[in-house]
């Protein structure tokens, strides 16, 4: 740590990922939209494409395990996809199966992203965060980050946690 780091309140550059574009998938999971009307998913496609990241596959389906499954399949192999997002089906409600279908893949979840996540949705929609099952998984050391449907929850997901943490996330599982 440098010496202007050391009376600094910033964190370390490297904590906070670099230029590197990173490949994204990004699955919205939802019955209620199509590709061409889903606020959440062109959503989150803005701000990954914004973020200066690179959208290698976007999708939608329905609430179903297999189709969860069948779409995020392809993209765990192939190596142009180093991360992915899901929008949707992380609720509490028996149609919410999306963290079922990645936890179903043998994924090894990584708490501290959905802890994070609850937390500055409290701040924004009060006791009510206590119900997202956001999450951060590793599947065959790819990381994908399940969010939830809303417009709200996607900006303050991609923004405030995803964006400035995934390079330094991929060159981490990298190592």
């Amino acid at each position: 740590m440098t010496t202007e780091e050391k009376g600094s309140t910033r964190t370390p550059r490297h904590h906070l990922g670099g230029e590197r574009a990173i490949g994204f998938g990004l699955l919205s999971v939802t019955d209620t939209h199509t590709e061409e009307d889903d606020p959440s998913g062109h959503l989150a496609r803005d701000l990954v494409q914004t973020g200066g990241h690179k959208l290698v596959h976007y999708h939608l389906v329905a609430n179903s395990i297999a189709d969860v499954r069948d779409a995020l399949d392809p993209w765990i192999a192939d190596p142009q996809v180093e991360c992915v997002i899901t929008v949707g089906g992380t609720g509490v409600s028996s149609r919410d199966l999306t963290v079922a279908a990645i936890e179903g893949m043998g994924a090894k979840r990584l708490d501290g992203f959905g802890e994070l996540y609850r937390s500055l949705s409290f701040q924004e929609v009060g006791p009510l965060a206590v119900l997202s099952r956001a999450g951060l998984y590793l599947i065959q050391q790819k990381p994908v980050f399940a969010l939830p449907g809303s417009e709200r929850a996607v900006r303050t997901a991609i923004e405030k946690l995803i964006l400035p943490s995934v390079q330094h996330l991929i060159e981490e599982l990298e190592r």
